[in-house]
Order: C-alpha cells, then sequence, then structure tokens
C-alpha cells in the first residue's frame, strides 16, 4: 500500500546543486517549481527533490550511542567504482568501510550534506533480493 515516494534535501543554491546533483549522481530532472526541483535516478522509482532552504539545515541525527547517522543511503553494487566515481569528481567523501561485510562510505554535498553509499550483503535479511521475497510472501498471504 505504501511505499518512499521522495526524498526532499535542503539546499541553499538551488541551480548549482541542480547541476552538481545531475553531474555528480546521474539524477536526472523531473520538473523544477519556485523553491525546487525534482529528480527521478536512474535506477529505484524513489525520487529527489532540492528544496532551497535559507540557511544549512541537518540531514542527519545522533544515535543513542552518540554516532551520526544519515536518514537514507544510496545503494550500489560496486562500492569501488562508486567511490572512484566520487572521487574522479572532486566530492568530498571518506574511506570506504567495512561494517559485518556491508562496505560503506560517505560522500557530502555542495551545502556539506551527508550521504551514505553502502553494497548489499548476499543473505543479508536486508538485501534487496530477501526484501522481495518478503513483500511477494505478504503480497500472496
Amino acid at each position: 500500500m505504501f511505499k518512499v515516494g521522495s526524498i526532499f534535501i535542503p539546499v541553499t543554491d538551488i541551480e548549482k546543486s541542480t547541476e552538481w546533483y545531475v553531474k555528480v549522481l546521474g539524477a536526472q530532472v523531473i520538473d523544477h517549481w519556485g523553491e525546487g526541483t525534482g529528480f527521478y535516478l536512474p535506477f529505484g522509482s524513489t525520487q529527489l527533490a532540492l528544496v532551497k532552504a535559507e540557511s544549512k539545515q541537518p540531514t542527519e541525527f545522533m544515535t543513542a550511542n552518540g554516532q551520526k547517522n544519515g536518514y537514507f543511503n544510496f545503494m550500489v553494487d560496486d562500492i569501488e567504482a562508486s567511490h572512484r566515481h566520487f572521487k574522479n569528481n572532486d566530492v568530498v567523501i571518506t574511506e570506504i568501510n567495512d561494517f559485518g561485510g556491508m562496505k560503506f562510505f560517505d560522500f557530502f554535498d555542495l551545502d556539506g550534506n551527508p550521504f551514505s553509499v553502502v553494497n548489499e550483503v548476499q543473505g543479508s535479511p536486508y538485501h534487496s533480493d530477501n526484501v522481495r521475497d518478503m513483500q511477494e510472501r505478504n503480497v500472496k498471504s
């Protein structure tokens, strides 16, 4: 019944950020409105929207144990190629880390908004194949 439609990202310069998201993420513009731009990505159905903010806004929160955590992440099949892509486009990135077999790194947009890039661990209950199986079983029930 429900699925994530759009993710809204606060930015201070719509024009520059729109160019950046198109160049770096391969986002395709759907439409512009007075204070924003909507995009779709080459894969998946969730849309992104940049919304003009007067000042930088947090796009992450603190966990109970004091770690910063983003509200969402980007999933990729080849984490090393994705890391090189950001590096080759002069995007601020962290090193690739390994968390129980799941590899990830962070990158930052023009406003310093942090985003994680992760690869899926085969056999994990969170792997897209397993989630799809669970969805299909629940639809049949």
